[in-house]
């Protein structure tokens, strides 16, 4: 019998709580559709009482359609000192217009005495009287129990008798939080199993639900074992963001159900749009990436180790547990000291170079490779650079223009005022030597624009190269401030995007090695485009 469940996402609201993590209204929506497309079934958009920002998302969002996902709004139980027709929190809740309200209550009599500073008989009946009053006015009604499974620890009979309340008040589903995340998997299932028995004695169509936070590294396992017990609904966000440590990241979950459970739901219809959903939610909240994020991290199907690349090319399922491209990722044969001869074929084949693997070139280029690694280059982020070590050994690389020397000179003439920096280079391009200066903000930037300068004359689509990011790497602090650094650049066009590398114990000249290499890589890379057209 195949089994279904409910995906309700929090990212615009949980996931906001993270820190760094800030997304606009316009972020919102856009990650609103996102997650539409991917076949989310619940967005919690936000709590409309707590700001103007989630006051006007709801209000934005009513002109706004979704195709599948229901939107929802959050927020809390009456004040106990307000009725609820006075409660601005639940006004505020109804004023958004959703179909769907989520409503959280206290579980943990600890929260009741010293958060709300009420009894624990006026916690029950703002609990049923909040969700009573919101009843009639929405197509949907969930409850969060907040700290349930702390609550329950500490006094099970109040944190079930919460949930007695919240069913007596019309809530459709009952979510047990692990608000603090501090809960194991062992410590999970006992008390599930005996909400299942109170719930079933009160309520034939009552559901459970679970949101659990990741404090103790264990959410996302909580939360699949919940659902093999029977749950139907899980909470989370996407990439795991959210308060603290995070929230159960739906992005492990949602593939978890549907390639290894057997569950039913939109998202899994829909999974091999994850990659791309998980990406946009940090490309917006403006954060780097997790590349070691299961299913959806770069690096989630990334292989280094020879003997693993072998291995991969004959079978993938030798180290892989599901094809990257079910949650629409993809494979990478990483370039690095451990690599052997099948990563550089493997590579070979991907750039269109024709390897022999029994020529001596190719154990050539694994030797130069482990040498290179060896002195601090790393090509894992700097593909591009690879690429061109690989062309220039087997004779097939063209020397688009040769350095004849540069000079960068930096100079502060008022301490009030920013440094100013000054590049000149000397190139030859065809026998033609070219003598350029120009201004920058830093010695890079300055000799990015005096190459330019110069070799656009001859190369006028190196004006479509923009560097999109730029790091330095100290690679021993032995020498202190002598000491090697690694450069990688990551620059792209209107086609596609690319890293080189460089390295040196002068960050300038480690710079300058890793702009040649962009250069000639796009200048590279347009002469194989045009060949092709022709």
């Amino acid at each position: 019998m195949t089994r279904s469940v409910q995906i309700y996402d929090t990212t615009l609201r949980d996931g906001t709580q993270a820190e760094n993590f800030n997304l606009s209204v316009t972020d919102k929506i856009r990650i609103s559709h996102k997650l539409d497309n991917l076949g989310i079934d619940f967005i919690e958009g936000g709590w409309p009482g707590s700001n103007p920002l989630a006051v006007e998302f709801f209000k934005t969002m009513q002109g706004e359609t979704l195709k599948h996902a229901k939107l929802v709004a959050f927020g809390s139980t009456r004040l106990f000192s307000n009725p609820c027709q006075e409660d601005k929190n639940l006004q505020a809740l109804l004023d958004a217009k959703t179909p769907v309200i989520t409503i959280f209550g206290k579980s943990w009599d600890i929260h009741v005495h010293d958060a709300l500073r009420i009894e624990l008989e006026d916690n029950l009946l703002i609990i049923e009287e909040s969700l009573a009053y919101l009843k009639p006015h929405v197509e949907t009604l969930f409850y969060d129990a907040e700290h349930f499974f702390d609550g329950f620890k500490k006094n099970h009979d109040y944190a079930l008798a919460t949930l007695g309340k919240a069913i007596s008040g019309g809530a459709e589903c009952l979510v047990l939080c692990d608000t603090n995340g501090g809960m194991l998997p062992h410590e999970v299932q006992p008390i599930i199993e005996r909400v299942q028995r109170f719930v079933t004695e009160r309520s034939k169509t009552v559901t459970l639900g679970i949101h659990a936070h990741n404090d103790s590294e264990t959410a996302v396992a909580n939360s699949l074992l919940a659902l093999s017990l029977g749950v139907t609904q899980v909470q989370g966000t996407m990439n795991g963001y959210g308060e603290r440590c995070g929230n159960c990241n739906l992005t492990s979950v949602i593939p978890a159900l549907g390639l290894k459970m057997g569950y039913e739901c939109e998202s899994v219809k829909n999974i091999d749009r994850l990659y791309d959903t998980a990406m946009l939610v940090d490309e917006l909240a403006n954060l780097p990436h997790n590349k070691y994020q299961p299913y959806v991290g770069r690096s989630a199907f990334a292989h280094k180790g020879g003997i693993h690349v072998s291995a991969v090319k004959r079978n993938p399922l030798t180290y892989e547990h599901i094809e990257p491209e079910k949650v629409g990722n993809v494979r990478r044969i990483l370039i690095s000291d451990q690599a052997g001869k099948s990563n550089v074929l493997h590579k070979a084949k991907k750039f269109g170079i024709d390897l022999d693997p029994n020529s001596p070139i190719a154990a050539s280029i694994v030797a130069e490779l482990k040498n290179l690694e060896n002195q601090g280059f790393q090509y894992e982020g700097a593909e591009a650079s690879f690429e061109l070590l690989m062309r220039r050994a087997i004779g097939a690389q063209a020397n688009f223009f040769t350095l004849r020397g540069f000079r960068a000179i930096n100079s502060k003439r008022s301490m009030d005022k920013p440094p100013e920096t000054e590049a000149t280079i000397r190139v030859e391009v065809g026998g033609e030597e070219v003598h350029t200066a120009a201004m920058g903000d830093g010695p890079v930037n300055a000799l990015d624009k005096a190459m330019r300068k110069g070799l656009t004359q001859f190369y006028p689509a190196l004006e479509e190269i923009e560097l999109v990011d730029y790091k330095v790497r100290v690679l021993s602090g032995q020498h202190g401030t002598g000491a090697k650094v690694r450069v990688l650049i990551e620059s792209k066009d209107k086609y596609e995007q690319w890293g080189t590398v460089g390295v040196s114990v002068n960050i300038i000249e480690a710079s300058w090695q890793a702009l040649v290499d962009s250069l000639t890589y796009k200048l590279m890379r347009d002469e194989q485009r045009n060949a092709t057209k022709n």
